[in-house]
């Protein structure tokens, strides 16, 4: 079990100075860069741009997903790790639209560098995106199931790194979602949840996250499809039973670290020009002590799978 210090020690001494194995993309840890995360616009995908993309499936209705491809990718070019991403609920509170086009965590989690993809909630009918929870889940699980395979194909992104994150709502679909079933649970090498998890409280009002005993059952069931594979846990302040449910979920046999974030030193007082509140999926937007950890897991996450390639291995 490894808090936000040992993560901190375990990154520092695995992710040096030293050239990513096989030229494959390392974030720079030591970045001063501040980022701004594209705007959302029509189009054909391109480098440098990030457009919303409606799947066949869904030709001529209002559901949609969005694709930022980095300055770096050229059609021809080496194969570009990708992160999926489910966004927040609509919560104006905390500035969240629930849109998939103002989704910021994915990009702010790799600087830029990877493929990165919002992935819609459908809403019950089929004919737009849902903005609050998850519509119809079946739908929803699907269009991940069709569409995950089909964009990396698309974009020939590196199979080898697929991570899958996810803010508030997000976080908890992370697991809701993307471990949904065995066949949604092996599109994704890694993931990084921020602010909530699958399992830990009950969600009033909703049919899924509640009575809790049932809820966590059905929590830990998803849980247990995360075999060995590495999965970062972070939230702004300490944390709220997570360690916990994982502990009495799958013992000790995990690699799954935790990251306790403070998003007010990083990006200051709230409001300000990045975030409402303190609940924001731009925690990672300015240099800080915790998007170093964050990159850095990243970075070492890269690093093992070259390896296990090369070691003809597999953690799912």
């Amino acid at each position: 079990m490894r808090t936000s210090q040992c993560v901190m020690c375990m990154v520092l001494s695995l992710c040096g100075p030293s050239a990513m194995a096989d030229d494959r993309v390392e974030l720079d840890v030591d970045s001063p860069q501040v980022l701004v995360v594209p705007q959302t616009t029509d189009g054909t995908p391109a480098a440098g741009r990030r457009v919303r993309q409606t799947a066949a499936e869904y030709s001529g209705t209002d559901v949609y997903h969005t694709v930022y491809l980095p300055e770096s990718w050229t059609p021809d070019g080496p194969s570009l790790p990708i992160i999926f991403e489910y966004t927040g609920n609509y919560f104006p509170a905390s500035g969240s639209t629930g849109e998939v086009k103002d989704a910021q965590l994915g990009y702010c989690l790799t600087g830029g560098q990877f493929i990165w993809v919002s992935l819609p909630y459908i809403k019950t009918g089929g004919q737009e995106n849902q903005v609050t929870w998850w519509g119809d889940t079946a739908a929803t699980v699907e269009y991940a199931k069709v569409n995950v395979p089909r964009i990396i194909e698309q974009f020939h992104a590196d199979r080898r790194t697929v991570l899958l994150c996810g803010f508030s709502r997000g976080a908890i679909g992370v697991n809701y979602l993307g471990l949904h079933d065995d066949e949604i649970a092996a599109l994704w090498t890694g993931f990084i949840s921020h602010d909530h998890f699958d399992g830990i409280r009950v969600w009033g009002r909703t049919e899924w996250g509640s009575p809790l005993e049932k809820y966590r059952r059905e929590a830990a069931e998803r849980l247990r499809r995360l075999g060995q594979r590495p999965y970062l846990v972070s939230h702004n302040g300490r944390g709220y039973g997570v360690v916990e449910f994982v502990k009495e979920t799958l013992g000790e046999d995990h690699r799954m670290d935790f990251l306790y974030t403070d998003s007010r030193k990083s990006l200051g007082a709230f409001p300000n020009q990045w975030a409402k509140s303190s609940h924001t999926d731009a925690w990672a937007v300015k240099p800080s002590d915790d998007r170093r950890v964050a990159w850095q897991w990243i970075n070492q996450v890269i690093r093992e799978s070259t390896t296990d390639s090369k070691d003809g291995q597999s953690d799912r």
